[in-house]
Formats: C-alpha cells, sequence, structure tokens
C-alpha cells in the first residue's frame, strides 16, 4: 500500500486484511513521478517519524504482519535508510526490505549493497535486500555482502520467472545450481503466461503490454534481437504462435545448460 495519512492508511489496511493477505507491506520505496510527487512511495522518507507513524498506525489496525519497502534515501544529501528503519522498527515493523539506491537515482546506478548492511547492523527485525539480483550468484553474494535475511527480485524476474525457482532450489538442495529452463518450458510458459494476459484485459490490450513481456523473455535465445522486434509488433495471440514457433525452430539444437 502506499499513501501519507496514518488514518488513512490504518482504514485501507483494515480493508486489505479482509482479503486474507499474509502480509500488509508498506511503500516507501516507489520513485515513479505519480507517486513520490505526492508525497506517497519513496517520498516519505524525508519525514523518518512520518514513516514510524504509518507502521505504528497499521499495526494497530490489523493483526497481521507489517512489512515495509524504504530505499536508500530521497537522493545523495538525504542518505538515511538507517535513520528510517529505526523509525520503523520502533513502531512495531516485522521486517524491512531495503533497495541500495536513492530515489534520485530510479534504477541506476548500480545499487548500493552496503546501505542494506548498515540497516541489518542497525536493526533487529529482519532485513531483506532488494536491487540488481539477476541470477542465483547475485543472490548469494548479497546475503553474504550484507548478512540480509531474504532477498526481494524485481526486474530480475522480468522475462525469467525461473529465478525464483533457482535461488530456493539451491538453498534447498545443497548449493546446487539447477539447470535453467528448457527451450520447451519457456515455450509453454510465454504462452500460458500472455493467454492469461489477453484472458484478463482482451486480447488488443492483452497483447499490447505483451510485447514487452515477450520481449524479454528472448533475452539469451538465438535470434533475440529479431525475436524482440517482432515482438514489439505483436498484435494476435495468432502472431505470437507464429513468433514461438520461429523461436523453437531456430534454438531446437542450442543447449541451455550452465
Amino acid at each position: 500500500m502506499f499513501g501519507d495519512d496514518p488514518l488513512i492508511f490504518a482504514s485501507a489496511a483494515k480493508r486489505a486484511a479482509a482479503a486474507g493477505p499474509d502480509v500488509i507491506d508498506i511503500n516507501m520505496g516507489c520513485p515513479v513521478p505519480k507517486i513520490a510527487g505526492n508525497n506517497c512511495g519513496s517520498a516519505l522518507m524525508k519525514k523518518p517519524p512520518l514513516c514510524g507513524d504509518i507502521v505504528r498506525a497499521v499495526k494497530n489496525a490489523v493483526d497481521l504482519p507489517v512489512t515495509v519497502k524504504i530505499r536508500k534515501g530521497w537522493d545523495e544529501n538525504s542518505v538515511n535508510a538507517v535513520e528510517v528503519a529505526k523509525y520503523c522498527e520502533d513502531a512495531g515493523v516485522d521486517a524491512i526490505c531495503v533497495h541500495g539506491r536513492t530515489r534520485t537515482q530510479m534504477y541506476e546506478p548500480p545499487a548500493d549493497w552496503d546501505i542494506i548492511r548498515q540497516v541489518k547492523e542497525a536493526v533487529k527485525v529482519p532485513v531483506i535486500g532488494n536491487g540488481d539480483v539477476k541470477c542465483v550468484q547475485d543472490a548469494v553474494r548479497m546475503m553474504n555482502e550484507t548478512g540480509c535475511d531474504m532477498v526481494m527480485i524485481g526486474r530480475g524476474a522480468l522475462g525469467n520467472p525461473w529465478i525464483f525457482r533457482e535461488i530456493n532450489g539451491y538453498f534447498s538442495s545443497g548449493l546446487r545450481i539447477m539447470p535453467p529452463p528448457t527451450l520447451a518450458e519457456r515455450i509453454v510458459v510465454i504462452k500460458k503466461h500472455m493467454d492469461a494476459l489477453c484472458a484478463a484485459k482482451g486480447e488488443g490490450r492483452g497483447m499490447r503490454e505483451a510485447r514487452k513481456h515477450v520481449a524479454w523473455y528472448m533475452h539469451g535465445l538465438r535470434g533475440a534481437a529479431e525475436f524482440r522486434r517482432m515482438a514489439g509488433e505483436l498484435e494476435t495471440l495468432s502472431d505470437l504462435d507464429k513468433l514461438l514457433e520461429k523461436v523453437y525452430i531456430e534454438n531446437k539444437d542450442v543447449s541451455f545448460d550452465p
């Protein structure tokens, strides 16, 4: 959830809790103008006491774990993730996710993982690291370098939903790297994903939105540049079937083993 009024947050949390979620997550990290420009999301970090007031209001309103996601700070002149984290901890937050960039940095340059370490060392609640985790090796390195309790995946899952299986599998199978998805699995998942998207939004709107997703799925395939171009022109599910047929023909003899 996002907003800037503790009372409204509490009311919204009660309504959200009625839907049966596992946790209530408070967004104090979103950098996009329509959110931060309305004093919500990452703009909340300009007022650390308000962050604590919001957490406290939500904790008092629901009988669910309450988590927050924050950033390194608003800008490089106001790096205050540790301060905000402490306010949230004092207010009763159950876990804190830290993204290693300021709001002004948006999603570039590389995330600063050291700020995650600083927050982890400053609070007793679980800390979740976020930023630039795109594979198993990144997740392991983040946990080793920061001491964080968990890793959150964001953009690293675009076109690669298998990343969750691979990371969880690594830690649950004796630190073994799982093989990547086969070509057949890639194609099946792409098709299921876009079928579901079109079922939810209609074929016209769904396929316009599908273009970026299909392009992300093409990463690492032979002929990826041409496939991404074709993805940008998708109009119908029939167009997608033709693209996937071409993907299969041009990659069926490629090994995706590590």
